[in-house]
């Protein structure tokens, strides 16, 4: 009994500590990037799924608003060159192209935005080999507090994304593409900044947030120039999404 009892304290410790998350496990978000445009006019159906992931607990689904659509009469107010880069770099290690609605699942694979089914096939696929080092972070003040545990029997690195962003946002779209349309937006993406690099030791990071770091929420993303994402975490909702 005694046995027992010690047995089940220690794997508590490790659990709180924050080392090891199983291949498959659901115990971190997967990571999804859908990139997107408010000049697009087949963007807003994939903006609509990206909404309703937004509710589950198990994704962390992000909208990177890009730039490349700004010359068609409706400049995105969401949107960034950093993000439009951030998605030419995906397409530069894997060897695919550059559109929207493009969604990156895990880094890895790719489907159309507003094909719910692929998505969800890809959803699957990737949570049989997801394999992640435990992560957390918070605010404090004008901080953001960040853990980042280990993985077993790999040399693994990557780098430490901070990300800002807001949990609902609305538009009224008065040129462009989606002229007279008012769209409802969740999870938009802000800002990006990398913080540094984690070598597969436990690491702490405590970093004042930036002006430009405006959103209601902050993620934390860690990943290798591959793609391969290590570690994925957010702050807690803060409002409805509707």
């Amino acid at each position: 009994m005694r046995a027992g009892v010690f047995a089940f304290a220690a794997m508590c410790w490790m659990l709180q500590a924050g080392q090891v998350l199983a291949a498959g496990s659901a115990q971190r978000p997967l990571l999804l990037e859908l990139f997107t445009s408010q000049g697009c006019s087949s963007c807003p159906p994939a903006d609509a799924v990206l909404r309703e992931l937004s509710g589950r607990e198990d994704l962390l689904p992000l909208a990177f608003h890009v730039d490349y659509w700004n010359h068609l009469g409706w400049v995105d107010p969401f949107s960034s060159a950093a993000f439009s880069s951030r998605q030419q770099d995906y397409a530069a290690v894997r060897g695919s192209g550059v559109y929207t609605p493009q969604l990156l699942i895990e880094g890895k694979r790719e489907a159309v935005g507003s094909n719910r089914s692929a998505i969800e096939s890809g959803i699957e696929a990737a949570r049989q080999d997801a394999l992640g080092a435990a992560s957390s972070i918070r605010r404090k003040g004008g901080e953001a507090i960040i853990d980042i545990g280990t993985v077993p029997d790999t040399g693994a690195a990557a780098q430490v994304y901070l990300l800002s962003f807001d949990s609902r946002d609305e538009t009224e779209i008065r040129a462009g593409e989606n002229a007279g349309r008012k769209l409802v937006y969740t999870n938009v993406v802000r800002s990006l900044r990398k913080l540094g690099e984690w070598h597969n030791q436990p690491l702490h990071l405590s970093a004042s947030l930036q002006p430009e770091e405006t959103g209601d929420r902050l993620a934390l993303v860690v990943q290798d120039p591959q793609g391969t994402v290590w570690a994925v975490a957010s702050t807690a909702r803060s409002v409805n999404i509707r």
